[in-house]
């Protein structure tokens, strides 16, 4: 039998916290250590010098065990110059004027070195790092353990979670459609890979020899106790902590949160070429029905101006409003009272 997440962590109650790309923060994931589960902060664009400050900062303000979150390369990231970005210039142009902004040239690289990072990561030595569209090489897993530090993969397929069992993983996150953020699909494309919780939770577990996660959709006591009945070991939650005024979400995107219905979110690749839930607003309308979406990461990058001064103006409507189908289940403010809910639905 696997160990239990509560004994692999050693954390006192089996709730993990999504791990936010851009919209984590200290004061969230420090608070979910504290309360008995596992902070998780992620760490999409850092540099291996933020990422340094960033593990300083939680130690700061927790002992207990946390996880640093990275984006794994899938091979189909473009590099600057292999591809033409002049039509998607040309869809947001009118947004860059808007906001008084000068439309980007290409940088040197869109993307930080994944290595730099896991090397950062290495030096942090969280208690556990896990991973989006798969997982590091053997010898970065193998690097990772010898540094004591957990690895955990996620996926959206029995497939994946076979995969991510078979390469030395300590434990797997399986994220249903219903997640919010990106779909982080590896083994095949994220189109191809829309399996809901209630089908996939069930199966991995039958597949894998570790701990099970379950994510997507899950927000209140109710969700969790159906986690549980499916097999699942823990839960990992991310919409209903992102609405908490702990997160590093802007107070439009906690609005569009609490103003979301049951068919309030899509899935769409334009924010940042790949495929991933939210709520719908101009920006994303504006470029779905250009049909000018630059490939992963270009896309991002072209919106990332945008985004970020809609975010320091407070424009919702600009923003990438993350968030998962469970959102109009998310209704606490104060990150304590969110897992005090997730809690009670924890078998004792």
């Amino acid at each position: 039998m696997p160990p239990t997440l509560r004994a692999l962590f050693g954390i006192e109650t089996p709730i993990v916290l999504g791990p936010f790309g851009g919209m984590s923060s200290v004061a969230l994931t420090a608070a979910v250590s504290r309360a008995g589960g596992l902070g998780s902060y992620g760490l999409y664009g850092y540099s291996p010098e933020r990422i340094a400050r960033t593990a300083a900062e939680l130690r700061d303000a927790t002992d207990r065990p946390f996880a640093l979150n990275l984006w794994a390369p899938v091979g189909d990231e473009v590099r600057p110059g292999e591809v033409d970005i002049a039509a998607a210039r040309e869809v947001v142009a009118p947004l860059y004027a808007g906001l008084g902004l000068d439309l980007p040239e290409p940088p040197a690289a869109f993307l930080v070195d994944f290595d730099a990072q896991l090397a950062a990561v290495l030096d942090a030595r969280p208690a556990v790092a896990s991973f989006v569209f798969g997982l590091p090489d053997r010898a970065g897993i193998t690097a990772l353990h010898e540094r004591g530090i957990l690895v955990v993969g996620t996926a959206t397929t029995v497939r994946e979670a076979v995969r991510i069992a078979e390469a030395g993983a300590d434990a797997v996150v399986a994220t249903g459609l219903e997640a919010g953020g990106h779909r982080v699909s590896f083994d095949r494309a994220a189109e191809d890979s829309l399996i809901g919780s209630i089908a996939l939770v069930p199966q991995v577990v039958d597949a894998v020899g570790i701990p099970v996660i379950a994510a997507g959709g899950i927000a209140d006591r109710r969700g969790v106790a159906a986690a549980f009945a499916l097999g699942a070991d823990g839960v990992q939650v991310g919409t209903a902590f992102l609405r908490t005024r702990q997160s590093a979400a802007s107070d439009a995107h906690r609005a569009a949160i609490d103003a979301a219905t049951d068919t309030g979110t899509v899935l769409t690749r334009a924010v940042t070429g790949r495929l991933a839930r939210g709520i719908p607003n101009r920006l994303v309308r504006l470029v779905e029905e250009a049909g000018e979406i630059l490939p992963f990461p270009a896309q991002g990058w072209l919106l990332g101006p945008v985004r970020a001064e809609a975010l320091r103006r407070g424009l919702g409507d600009l923003q990438s409003l993350w968030a998962g189908q469970g959102a109009p289940l998310a209704r606490a403010d104060d990150v304590d009272d969110v897992f005090a809910e997730l809690a009670a639905g924890v078998p004792r």
